[in-house]
């Protein structure tokens, strides 16, 4: 079993960046695959990245390509969230995710098995 635990969210102008974090418990943190969904109240969780267990191949929606960036650091148990040239549409609340089996084009949530707490990112006009 896997806990997470998102941080980095706060509140930045459009145009600006921040990165968000997701820490991970567990020894076998390196035998999942992770990825971003974010959630805007009354919505469904939608797809943002995703990065395969060993940090190479990764896959992003549409509307963050060339603006977010995922990697992860297996000795730290931690995926990351470089997020850039940030917009008001991407206000939203932010999860990170984990699953143990499927493939990266898997983007519904639940596709995933693991899911952190969240975290707010609101981006400013």
């Amino acid at each position: 079993q896997v806990q997470l635990v998102e941080s980095g969210g706060g509140l930045v102008q459009t145009g600006g960046s921040l990165r968000l974090s997701c820490a991970a418990s567990g020894r076998t943190f390196s035998s999942y695959q992770m990825g971003w969904f974010h959630q805007a109240p009354g919505k469904e969780r939608q797809f943002v990245a995703a990065i395969s267990w060993s940090g190479g191949p990764t896959h992003y929606a549409d509307s963050v390509k060339g603006r977010f960036t995922i990697s992860r650091d297996n000795a730290k148990n931690t995926v990351y969230l470089q997020m850039s040239s940030l917009k008001p549409e991407d206000t939203d609340v932010y999860y990170c995710a984990a699953t143990a089996s499927g493939s990266l084009y898997n983007t519904r949530p639940r596709d995933y098995d693991y899911w952190g707490q969240g975290t707010q990112v609101t981006v400013s006009s």
